[in-house]
């Protein structure tokens, strides 16, 4: 029993040899000594970079971005039904045939009344900011 553990024993050996050896070769081929406070700064595209690094983002793009992935995993699941559903056409004698049938049609109306939501409250336009309808006092 211990020999099965062999071939993992040297698999492991090998990667952590692997490690050490390109970290070691690395600190000795590197070229310390020549850095910089110009070499230090980000570099974007040969401009200074100004302004803050990170940028926020909308909630509006977290928001489609969620609505994208809840329509997306619909398709993930009508592709097994579909596989299901073709078997089951090939069974004739199946009486089960219309229940898979309504029970996708069930599935699609619960998602297609959530997509109706998600258009009445523009979740999906992208110009639609909800703060700007209310005046702002600047006094």
């Amino acid at each position: 029993m211990p020999q099965d553990y062999v071939p993992v024993f040297l698999q492991v050996v090998a990667g952590i040899l692997f490690a050490i050896t390109t970290l070691a070769a690395s600190v000795i081929m590197g070229k310390r000594g020549r850095d910089s406070a110009a070499k230090d700064q980000p570099y974007e595209c040969g401009k200074d970079p100004i302004g803050p690094t990170h940028s926020r983002f909308s909630v509006k793009f977290y928001l489609v971005a969620m609505l994208f992935i809840l329509f997306d995993i619909e398709v993930v699941f009508m592709y097994p039904w579909a596989m299901v559903y073709r078997e089951m056409l090939r069974d004739k004698v199946n009486p089960t045939g219309y229940l898979i049938v309504y029970s996708m049609f069930t599935f699609v109306g619960i998602l297609f009344v959530g997509y109706l939501y998600a258009l009445k409250k523009k979740a999906f336009d992208w110009t639609h900011n909800p703060t700007a309808s209310a005046p702002v006092n600047r006094a």
